[in-house]
């Protein structure tokens, strides 16, 4: 029988900067209660810099690969704490976060805050909220805050990194602007640049981009090949499959650009990808890239299950003869 620990006991283990964290103390920060929250604070001030860091590292490593744990408490909590390093990784604990009430306070660290950090962190949070307005889950007042934010720090003469990033951020809008935003980017010399605006195509599910993207895959740039592979599979283009092919033939391939190739074969689809990837299970013995594949593999077989169940891709006709058909049943069912 597992033992029974205390949170109390949990938070005594982290004032002792001699002892490792343990991996099951983690699901103890999840879904504090206030009066466990109220105790985490009241201790914080007195656990060393350097052990505060190394938790918040634990549990964003903890938020991304357990779907059961939720650290937002925690992560608010410690928004306006005077250390940026740990503002940055409490903003990164909100990654799930899809709380309205957030959104002035992401703005203001975004625009305004002292260190680097923090701002970039939010800058990806920022692109959630713009996410979750395009489907209509955020008040489209909060939207056009979250983006009129962003669209001001693209156009500032900000840090290039932080621009870049805001850029990515504002690739799932919809708003007039970002086509003239995007191109302006793509034509920057600046790998960097180009990069980013890869990014924001892919992020914009909108084809015009297809052909930008097609045209970067095989960039000599690896951060720009990167880029590209990831939009080329959020854009799902039928053309770059072949391409992403031939880029795995390469034994030299950055391992980055690989994975990205993989994963977005598995968006596109097609016979020749199952091969690819199925060949590569059977071929390998790395225990991580064996479940990666495998996750490659299963997202294509999703893929492709949706495709065939696709109601958006029927003709107004197609529509109309499932509407016929509704009515029938309709009719029958009234007979009986």
């Amino acid at each position: 029988m597992a033992e029974t620990i205390s949170f109390q006991s949990v938070l005594d283990h982290l004032l002792d900067s001699k002892k490792d964290i343990p991996h099951h103390h983690l699901s103890h920060y999840s879904d504090l209660d206030p009066k466990s929250l109220q105790l985490f604070m009241d201790v914080w001030p007195s656990v060393k810099p350097n052990r505060k860091l190394l938790l918040l590292d634990e549990l964003v490593s903890h938020l991304n690969s357990d779907t059961l744990v939720s650290y937002e408490e925690i992560g608010k909590a410690l928004l306006y704490d005077s250390d940026g390093e740990v503002r940055a990784r409490a903003i990164a604990l909100l990654a799930e976060s899809n709380d309205p009430k957030l959104v002035s306070q992401l703005v203001e660290v975004f625009l305004n805050d002292a260190d680097l950090a923090p701002r970039m962190e939010a800058a990806n949070l920022l692109g959630e909220f713009v996410l979750l307005g395009e489907l209509e889950e955020l008040d489209e007042d909060k939207k056009s805050q979250v983006e009129d934010a962003l669209i001001a720090v693209i156009r500032s003469e900000d840090n290039p990194a932080l621009r870049k990033r805001a850029l990515e951020a504002l690739g799932y809008s919809s708003r007039d602007e970002m086509v003239n935003i995007i191109e302006t980017a793509f034509h920057r010399e600046e790998a960097g640049w180009v990069a980013s605006a890869l990014r924001a195509m892919g992020r914009s599910h909108d084809n015009q981009w297809n052909d930008d993207v097609v045209s970067k895959l095989l960039e000599d740039d690896p951060r720009i090949r990167f880029a590209a592979a990831e939009a080329a599979g959020e854009l799902a283009i039928q053309e770059a499959g072949p391409i992403l092919l031939q880029m795995l033939e390469d034994e030299e391939e950055d391992d980055d650009v690989v994975s990205a190739a993989i994963w977005s074969l598995s968006q596109i689809g097609g016979e020749d990808a199952r091969i690819y990837i199925v060949n590569l299970i059977e071929q390998t013995e790395d225990e991580d890239l064996v479940e990666f594949l495998e996750d490659a593999l299963e997202n294509l077989d999703f893929n492709e299950e949706l495709d065939k169940f696709d109601l958006l891709s029927l003709d107004e006709d197609d529509l109309e003869d499932l509407d016929e058909i509704d009515e029938l049943e309709e009719e029958e069912e009234g007979d009986k």
